[in-house]
């Protein structure tokens, strides 16, 4: 039988402490016979030390002496097994809240999430800590394991009042792929086999679904990047460039543009130790050549031609805050991108998010383990991709330059583009010229007001404010969702956003600018159609969160209601309706969101659909059911 190759899936287990995430891995270790003999001795001899009625399997994970005498996970802990059908390795992580750095620093490289939960306890501030931390790193697939369901007698019920609430809670993380599946580490029901003491779960085992999770489509292969780590002269008829490749794919014969240089060559060989290649593709470690001779040294970025990064000093960026010492405006550091390191500093603190009710504050400085987002400023350009769309040119630290500590790890959201960070002085000066402009001006009530409108509709006003990234079947469900009200009656305008750019926004491009406009004037038109007592459909990417406030406060409270169709990105690609997103990744498109421009996705809206699983006529049932349940229907 020929050799199949196995994939590869990065695993990380997170939850409260105590939730059973270092037995949960002994098991799985220990039924899949992953385990030396030497090492269960060794564990086995430790269990009967402390007097434990059975080996704890927890000690292959917990290895420090700290962890066995507390029986918790401090630092992470890392374990390879593999089945007949994949390889797997996985990072334990801790639970404690004084140890949230450590866990970040396992996940940041995982694709797949493993979060226990207690079902004696339920759904903890920390269960829905560390699933916020989860959808911030953009781990697209999370497992919900609900632990120690021998401690509750396997009961059904207990599982389900687990499962609807950390569901409610999940509405609002940027997680596409939510599984569960009650477990007993201990015993282990569900972990490797299905257990006879559930029978009225239907679902798979743990093993199982590790196995078969889909991560193919979550990888990156269509921007090249390659950050160079070293140059290669052993004599001097060969000089090569040596790296790993981050994301995409390579073949000889295809031109690149070498960062920060901006010098082209067409790529020669690709070299490894077994030998040349005919193509490399994202992690593979390779040493290209080139046609010609440039300068290229450790810390470039090598790219495709025609797919080259955003480039920018001032970085829009969400941080964690890694270190003992507090942070302050303008704190200088060290920025470790790839292979470059970048001298930076802290330009501002935007706000921080409490993640237990993912609310925002404003601060001045971070302490450990804060959250937030900032504005970063470089002293040279810095060559990246979102978050979002590439985790590898996406990433970085920040480093001490004088203790060398790390304070903190970033995501990249994009630029700040200086043309919109109006500062302080320069907004007063648009507010004292929109006063000036507005001086002769005097806003006419009308003869018929909203709510005599409203009586005679027989259905009140509102605002449906659809967003999320193109593709994501935005207008598609609107439309649905008009003629199903105006076959009953219901006064409706649908506002399009390539229809009012067609007319009213032809003048603006696609700027942070021109964005900016361009959904203020088209609130300011849904606000005329809400006052004529009418439900305005308003479908727009709309891609920044304080365009999308803005917006919601021209309207009454309860009026407005932000309806985030939640979309994978990968899937919105896949979908293509219009043919901008091969456009935008050719480059023929600027600032397309999602792939040249960031997506902030709402933090708290009234609802969320999530298109890849529902179709357009379930969506638009559930959202006649909201209407119903806000009264806005009778």
């Amino acid at each position: 039988m020929p050799h199949r190759e196995k994939t590869l899936l990065r695993l990380v287990t997170t939850g409260s402490v105590d939730d059973g995430k270092s037995t949960l891995i002994g098991r799985l270790l220990y039924e899949t016979s992953s385990i030396y003999e030497d090492q269960y001795e060794a564990i086995e001899k430790t269990s009967l030390r402390k007097g434990l009625k059975q080996v704890e399997l927890a000690y292959l994970l917990d290895g420090l002496a700290a962890e066995r005498e507390q029986g918790i996970t401090i630092d992470v802990a890392y374990r390879y097994f593999e089945t007949s059908e994949r390889k797997i390795i996985i990072a334990d992580t801790p639970g404690h809240i004084q140890y949230t750095r450590n866990m970040i620093t396992g996940a940041s490289k995982s694709d797949c999430a493993l979060i226990l939960i207690d079902a004696r306890n339920g759904v903890l501030t920390q269960s829905k800590r560390h699933g916020f931390l989860l959808s911030l790193l953009r781990i697209p697939h999370l497992i919900v394991a609900v632990n120690k369901m021998d401690l509750v007698d396997y009961s059904e019920e207990a599982y389900l009042r687990i499962v609807d609430e950390y569901t409610e809670y999940s509405r609002k993380l940027a997680i596409s792929d939510v599984s569960f599946i009650p477990v007993s580490a201990l015993k282990g029901d569900n972990v490797v086999k299905k257990s006879l003491n559930m029978p009225w779960y239907n679902g798979s085992s743990l093993l199982y679904h590790l196995e078969n999770v889909n991560i193919a489509s979550d990888r990156n292969l269509v921007d090249f990047r390659f950050p160079v780590q070293y140059v290669i002269r052993p004599h001097q008829n060969f000089r090569g460039f040596a790296g790993r490749i981050a994301s995409g794919t390579i073949v000889p014969g295809e031109e690149i543009v070498v960062l920060p240089s901006r010098k082209s060559a067409v790529v020669k060989s690709i070299t490894t130790y077994d030998g040349e290649l005919t193509e490399a593709f994202a992690s593979q470690s390779v040493v290209l050549t080139f046609d010609r001779e440039i300068d290229v040294s450790r810390g470039d970025l090598i790219v495709r031609k025609n797919n080259i990064p955003q480039s920018a000093k001032s970085i829009d960026a969400t941080i964690c805050w890694m270190h003992d010492s507090s942070s302050k405006d303008r704190t200088f550091c060290i920025m470790k991108h790839g292979t470059r390191y970048i001298k930076t500093y802290i330009k501002r603190i935007i706000y921080k998010i409490d993640v237990n009710t993912l609310h925002r504050s404003y601060s001045d400085s971070f302490s450990l383990n804060d959250i937030g987002r900032v504005e970063i400023e470089a002293v040279s350009p810095v060559f990246f991709d979102p978050f979002v769309l590439n985790k590898a040119t996406g990433s970085f630290i920040l480093i001490d330059p004088v203790t060398n500590d790390t304070i903190a790890a970033g995501m990249i959201r994009g630029s700040v583009i200086d043309s919109t960070a109006i500062s302080e002085e320069a907004h007063q000066q648009v507010v004292h010229i929109s006063e000036a402009s507005m001086k002769n001006v005097v806003w006419k009530s009308p003869s018929v007001s909203r709510e005599m409108h409203e009586r005679q509709n027989l259905h009140k006003a509102a605002v449906l404010w659809f967003t999320g990234y193109s593709g994501a079947g935005k207008s598609a469900i609107a439309e649905n969702l008009e003629k199903r009200l105006f076959s009953n009656g219901c006064q409706t305008m649908l506002l399009d956003g390539d229809n009012l750019r067609h007319g009213l926004c032809s003048n603006l491009g696609f700027s942070r600018e021109d964005r900016q406009e361009n959904i203020r004037r088209a609130a300011e038109v849904a606000k005329l159609f809400f006052e004529a007592g009418n439900i305005a459909l308003c479908t727009f990417i709309s891609p920044f969160i304080t365009d999308r406030q803005s917006a919601r406060k021209l309207f009454p409270a309860g009026s407005f209601f932000e309806i985030f169709v939640k979309c994978p990105l990968e899937t919105c690609i896949n979908r293509d309706p219009k043919g901008l997103y091969k456009k935008a990744q050719a480059g023929e498109i600027k600032e397309f969101t999602g792939i040249s421009s960031p997506y902030e996705p709402p933090e708290t809206p009234e609802i969320i659909i999530e298109s890849d699983s529902k179709s357009i006529t379930e969506s638009a049932d559930y959202l006649i059911q909201i209407l119903r349940e806000h009264k806005i229907l009778t």
